[in-house]
C-alpha cells in the first residue's frame, strides 16, 4: 500500500515538473516579437535622405530668377533727352538758369559777371562763359534768343540715342563740318543738337527762339 502511494506521489511530482517545463518553454516563444520593432527604423532613414536633396535644389532655382529683371529698365540717355526737351519748352538748357525769349543778357552779367568773350555772329551777339560751359546769344535789345550748352554729359550723346528717344528731327541743316538736328520744342522754341561729322557725338545743344533772333533795335 505504501509502495503504491509512493508511486502515485512520484507521478504527481513528475507531472508538475513537466508542466513547469512547458510553461517556461511557452514564455520563450514571445521573445521574438520585440525584434519586429526594429523594422520601422528603415523607412524613416529613406525619408530623411530624400528631403534635404529637394530643399537644396530650391535655392538654385531662386538664384536664376533675377537674371532677367533689369532688362526692362530705361537707359540714362533716354531720361536725359526727355528732360532736355522739357527744359527746351521753357527756353532753357540744363545747368543754365536763364531762358531765351524772357531773360536779358543783363540778368546773366549780374549773376555771372562779364563773359570771357563777346562777339557778333549771325543774327546777334554771343557771350561765352567757359566755366559754365555756356554761350548766350542775344539781340540788340539785350533779349536772349539762344541758350547753348556744351556740358560734358551732353557730349556723350549720339544721333542714334537722340532719334531713339525723340524720333526723327523736324529739320536737318549743315554748317561747315557740323550737322544740326532740329526738334520743335513747343510753339516758341527749337532744340538743336550740333554734331560734328568727324566726332559722331554732340558738341553742344542750342535752345533757340527764332522770333527773337531779329535785331529789334538795329539801326
Amino acid at each position: 500500500m505504501n509502495k503504491y502511494i509512493k508511486m502515485m506521489t512520484a507521478g504527481v511530482i513528475l507531472t508538475g515538473m513537466l508542466g513547469l517545463a512547458a510553461c517556461s518553454s511557452g514564455g520563450g516563444e514571445a521573445s521574438p516579437s520585440p525584434s519586429a520593432a526594429v523594422l520601422p527604423s528603415v523607412p524613416p532613414s529613406a525619408d530623411a535622405s530624400s528631403a534635404p536633396a529637394t530643399s537644396a535644389t530650391s535655392p538654385a532655382a531662386s538664384d536664376v530668377a533675377p537674371t532677367g529683371s533689369p532688362s526692362g529698365s530705361a537707359t540714362p540717355s533716354a531720361a536725359q533727352l526727355t528732360e532736355l526737351l522739357e527744359l527746351a519748352k521753357q527756353g532753357k538748357a540744363p545747368g543754365i538758369p536763364f531762358a531765351a525769349h524772357t531773360d536779358l543778357i543783363d540778368d546773366v552779367k549780374k549773376a555771372w559777371g562779364e563773359p570771357d568773350k563777346e562777339e557778333s555772329a549771325g543774327k546777334g551777339i554771343y557771350a561765352t562763359y567757359n566755366a559754365k560751359h555756356a554761350v548766350i546769344g542775344f539781340n540788340k535789345g539785350s533779349l536772349i534768343f539762344d541758350v547753348r550748352s556744351s556740358a560734358a554729359e551732353l557730349q556723350q550723346l549720339t544721333l542714334e540715342q537722340i532719334q531713339a528717344t525723340l524720333g526723327k528731327p523736324d529739320d536737318i541743316k549743315t554748317s561747315g563740318n557740323d550737322s544740326i538736328y532740329i526738334y520743335k520744342a513747343g510753339a516758341q522754341y527749337q532744340l538743336k543738337f550740333v554734331i560734328p561729322k568727324s566726332a559722331g557725338k554732340v558738341d553742344h545743344i542750342s535752345v533757340f527762339s527764332e522770333q527773337d533772333s531779329i535785331n529789334n533795335m538795329a539801326g
